[in-house]
């Protein structure tokens, strides 16, 4: 049987050290391979059309070109490199607009390594992955805004009400199988119909409208 390639990831962060950190991280990792490291945003799009990553690890906080405008650019220049953002608490709109944006990926610096692997091998396989705390982070910012967006949730099924309040919570399409007690395809197929009713290119956005339409609430996420 033959092995698979290693995760082509790249790192891109203001900071040597963080840099090296990254990168002795998923080093140790045997499934990934780091390809390149970038310290600017215009260093980070360059990388990425050069190098044409799986993952591209990123901060949100760049020089000459912050992370949405890279991650704006990489979507459009390299739509098959997936993004995941790493920024520090204080983000709020910015993380809102990262996930308007199609960020993949997004977690706080704070996050342990293991967190960080994992969602990059998530994104890598087609899935989104906003870290909890994110979540609950973009439920705050919708509780603040003063015009909510129309709901388009009434014919959604009490069962994928119920796997939009899971991917909510942040859990992958395996694990919501085991919770819920029903096969992968059933779940992707489920996810798929919530997409469409919702009207919604991926599981981050769906999650983003469901904060700001009230159809997911702080103690869906938080419970």
């Amino acid at each position: 049987m033959r092995e698979q390639s290693p995760l082509r990831v790249l790192i891109a962060d203001d900071h040597e050290m963080v840099r090296r950190g990254l990168s002795l991280v998923l080093e140790t990792e045997k499934d990934f391979c780091v390809v390149g490291e970038a310290s600017t945003g215009r260093q980070a799009v360059e990388a990425v059309l050069q190098q044409r990553p799986d993952v591209l690890v990123l901060d949100l906080r760049m020089p000459d070109m912050d992370g949405i405008a890279v991650l704006k650019a990489v979507k459009r220049e390299a739509p098959t490199t997936r993004v995941v953002l790493l920024t520090g608490y204080e983000a709020d709109e910015a993380i809102l607009r990262a996930v308007q944006e199609g960020a993949d990926g997004f977690l706080f610096k704070d996050a342990p390594p293991a967190e960080l692997c994992r969602a990059i091998r998530l994104v890598a396989a087609g899935e989104a992955y906003l870290q909890p705390e994110v979540t609950t982070k973009l439920v705050h910012l919708m509780a603040k805004r003063a015009a909510p967006v129309p709901p388009r949730g009434s014919t959604l099924t009490p069962r994928e009400r119920e796997i939009l309040r899971l991917m909510a919570r942040g859990h992958t399409n395996q694990e919501i199988a085991e919770l819920v007690g029903v096969s992968l395809e059933t779940v992707r197929s489920h996810v798929k119909n919530i997409l469409q009713k919702l009207d919604q290119p991926n599981r981050t956005r769906a999650v983003l409208y469901a904060l700001r339409s009230g159809l997911v609430s702080l103690g869906d996420v938080a419970d």
